[in-house]
């Protein structure tokens, strides 16, 4: 799973301003504010800029012929997109953001720490993305979430979805005992931070963590291309959202239009 919320874009303005530096072209800006002055008043006006506004903004027919110009040449002409930054609240499980940080250039994260708040909480399934997780035992697709547990020739076996469940309850006994050796004076075989090893050593990559993310257009552009047809669900979802983001078009090209 992946959630994406809290989105922000700034430097649109100054993009643009910056786009025309190099021919002195200044005087052929015609972005605009919408639905008179101040932020967001074209969310409540008539303004009709519904393919070009964003909050108060609203970018010309120059402004926007320039940019797809310039991004139709690459990264080198299309300078402008790593001005338009964007900031975005992302939660998705580890294995995720494993491929997430190859990207380095242009991107800045503050994520929630595992080494200091696992035992912030008790673990639950939902903490975990395991929305692919069947049960192997009988291949029944609607028992995933009530998966059987099979005793026979002294061997316990499990589904994927019940390994899970067993990881989740192991993870909580350590736990427990972690926060208990925290409040007690007494010698122990283990010491706290023996147990603390337990939690973070058995952790699932699917363990769903949260980041503030701050990038730009450009890196987006990047990602893109080579993304948007992954196997991983989130990648594609990832993409999707890259779609709808404001201006668009200047990351992924011309959008195609509806049949509908």
């Amino acid at each position: 799973m992946i959630k994406i919320e809290n989105m922000s874009i700034h430097g649109l303005k100054e993009a643009i301003r910056g786009m025309r530096n190099p021919m002195n072209s200044w005087d052929k800006s015609d972005s605009t504010v919408c639905g008179g002055e101040g932020f967001g008043q074209c969310l409540t006006c008539e303004c009709n800029h519904e393919e070009r506004c964003y909050e108060s903004f609203v970018m010309g027919d120059n402004d926007h012929s320039l940019m797809m110009k310039l991004a139709a040449g690459g990264p080198v002409h299309a300078k402008y997109r790593r001005m338009i930054a964007v900031y975005v609240d992302i939660t998705a499980p580890l294995y995720w953001w494993k491929e997430f940080d190859t990207y380095k250039i242009g991107t800045v994260a503050n994520s929630c720490s595992t080494m200091h708040k696992i035992h912030a909480k008790e673990f639950t399934v939902d903490d975990f993305s395991h929305e692919h997780l069947l049960n192997f035992i009988n291949h029944n697709k609607d028992e995933r979430l009530t998966p059987s547990i099979e005793l026979g020739c002294g061997d316990c076996k499990f589904s994927p979805y019940g390994i899970l469940e067993l990881t989740v309850d192991i993870l909580n006994t350590c736990r427990e005992r972690y926060l208990a050796a925290l409040k007690t004076e007494e010698e122990t075989d283990f010491s706290a931070k023996d147990i603390w090893w337990q939690m973070i050593q058995l952790l699932p990559s699917s363990y769903n963590q949260k980041r503030t993310i701050m990038l730009n257009y450009e890196v987006l552009a990047g990602i893109y291309p080579m993304r948007k047809g992954h196997k991983l669900d989130e990648w594609r979802e990832f993409c999707q959202w890259i779609e709808q983001l404001p201006y668009s078009e200047i990351i992924i090209g011309e959008k195609e239009e509806s049949n509908e």
